[in-house]
């Protein structure tokens, strides 16, 4: 495992990732992955989703840095939008959905438990 704490994303290639976890349109994300934990900036266009997931193994954190949209959170609906934190627990299923006219950028950490 690296012992580096500074991750520089800015200067990571961006990868797509189409219809991510059968979700709709791409996922335009970079990323830093330790082989446990997963850090990354993501940005869904307009109308795209991260398809709704259970995290059996670990769990993740959404801080929303630009645009707005919802979340689907064990089957509820919650809006989230610049400045705010989605949490979904271990054992819990989640979507990210961008149902605005702009693009939906967000920070994500999956630490696995």
């Amino acid at each position: 495992m690296e012992t580096t704490m500074v991750y520089d994303l800015k200067n990571e290639t961006a990868q797509i990732f189409d219809n991510f976890k059968g979700g709709q349109k791409s996922l335009k994300a970079k990323m830093h992955f330790d082989g446990v934990n997963r850090i990354l900036h993501g940005v869904l266009e307009s109308g795209a989703t991260i398809g709704i997931h259970t995290h059996e193994t670990n769990s993740e954190i959404i801080y929303i840095l630009n645009g707005s949209g919802k979340v689907l959170f064990d089957g509820e609906y919650e809006s989230v939008s610049q400045g705010m934190c989605h949490y979904c627990p271990k054992g819990h299923s989640h979507s990210l959905i961008n149902d605005s006219d702009s693009e939906l950028e967000f920070f994500a950490v999956v630490p696995e438990q």
